[in-house]
């Protein structure tokens, strides 16, 4: 999986591509709490190229979102493939989650 950071005045954007599985998990949780260290409250994960993700995949983005809300800020989930969606569904995530269609609508 590659992770691409993009930093915008009003957030941080992490565009994810490939697959979010137990091995490649650890790396991204280790970039989200570098971004939440620096001071970044608004985290926007961008999974348009997210190919597949595991259930480790699933806690790592579950950790974000509270971590981002006890930090004073959010994590917004953008641009889900139809089958990111599907596993956003079948998990749950899709109504714990702030999911919105593109970036521009999460900024």
């Amino acid at each position: 999986m590659e992770i691409t950071k993009t930093q915008h005045a009003t957030a941080t954007v992490l565009a994810l591509s490939g697959r979010l599985d137990g091995l490649a998990s650890p790396a991204l949780e280790k970039e989200i709490d570098a971004v939440l260290a620096a001071g970044s409250k608004v985290l926007v994960l961008d999974l348009s190229a997210l190919a597949y993700v595991s259930s480790a995949g699933l806690r790592v983005f579950l950790t974000a979102a509270k971590k981002s809300k006890t930090a004073g800020g959010r994590a917004t989930f953008v641009a889900l493939p139809a089958p990111i969606r599907e596993v956003f569904e079948l998990s749950g995530f899709l109504t714990v989650l702030d999911i919105r269609p593109d970036v521009a609508a999460a900024l």
